[in-house]
């Protein structure tokens, strides 16, 4: 049912956990769900230095969340702008159809993340 990327993101997610001296927070839900998404960053220059995660969600919203952090870093924050639900979905080798919402998390947290960092830098 799900390939051996999202199972590995599930089972040993990365950059889990909060991240205490982040320059930028915040949380995404689903309303049809209930899954939730808190992602911190932290920027330098223009640059996410380091992301972390926390879900309370389904195997799907975890491994995304998990494969989303290590997406962003090292990557200028303009560049991100960029990242769709597709990619997300690609660098995990695939999701079902019913679990797509999961990646649809991912992007809304990441865009949220990218508007708050954009307010931040004036």
């Amino acid at each position: 049912m799900y390939s051996a990327q999202v199972l590995d993101h599930y089972r040993h997610p990365r950059n889990h956990g909060e991240l205490p001296d982040a320059d930028v927070y915040t949380e995404t839900t689903n309303p049809v769900c209930g899954d939730l998404l808190k992602l911190w960053a932290q920027v330098e220059d223009g640059m996410v230095k380091r992301a972390t995660f926390c879900v309370d969600g389904c195997i799907p919203a975890v491994a995304c969340a998990s494969c989303l952090t290590e997406m962003l870093a090292g990557h200028p924050l303009g560049e991100l702008e960029r990242i769709r639900p597709e990619d997300v979905e690609a660098s995990l080798g695939g999701l079902p159809p019913a679990a797509h919402h999961a990646s649809v998390l991912a992007v809304d947290g990441l865009k949220r993340l990218l508007a708050l960092a954009a307010q931040s830098r004036g």
